[in-house]
């Protein structure tokens, strides 16, 4: 499949087509909340960007930045040629609950040991998760877990199609 057309990025933007494969973890300072059943469940200004060509950042927060009982482990796993062996969380707060809705790397290669034991959430399985304060739009697809901003632009993996970039 011939690689699409990137959208030339403008003024304070960054396009996920200049972000690297194999990707880049990159520390945070930006403001990271997140809200399910109505509540605010996590927020931190201490996360990582995952940056890989094509995709929206994936934030990873540290344990610490989530409400206590919120996670609990979930059941199966996946792999990831760069960052290794993922778990997966469950979130819940009240009657709502996100099942396998967050996933985190306990043991990752060597390039990625920042985020051992950080989370990372599916925006669409949460009410909301914002970045400095501005609502995301969850990377398109069930697959990826990206955070779409304001920010960066694409066009991004995980639309029908797609598959092969």
């Amino acid at each position: 499949m011939p690689r699409p057309q990137p959208l030339p990025p403008g003024p304070g933007q960054e396009s996920v087509w200049d972000y690297p494969r194999p990707p880049r973890l990159e520390r945070t300072a930006r403001t990271v909340e997140i809200w399910l059943g109505g509540e605010k469940i996590a927020e931190t200004t201490d996360a990582y960007r995952v940056l890989e060509t094509s995709h929206p950042p994936t934030y990873y927060l540290p344990r610490e930045a989530f409400r206590p009982g919120v996670l609990s482990p979930a059941p199966g796993g996946s792999v990831c040629e760069w960052k290794g062996e993922a778990s997966y969380w469950t979130l819940s707060v009240g009657d709502k609950v996100a099942g396998s809705a967050g996933w985190s790397y306990e043991r990752p290669t060597p390039a990625f040991a920042p985020i051992a034991g950080h989370i990372a959430v599916y925006a669409g399985r949460m009410d909301e998760c914002r970045v400095d304060g501005v609502r995301v739009t969850p990377q398109p697809g069930g697959f990826y877990g990206g955070w779409i901003t304001p920010d960066v632009v694409g066009p991004f993996k995980g639309e029908p199609g797609t598959w092969g970039w």
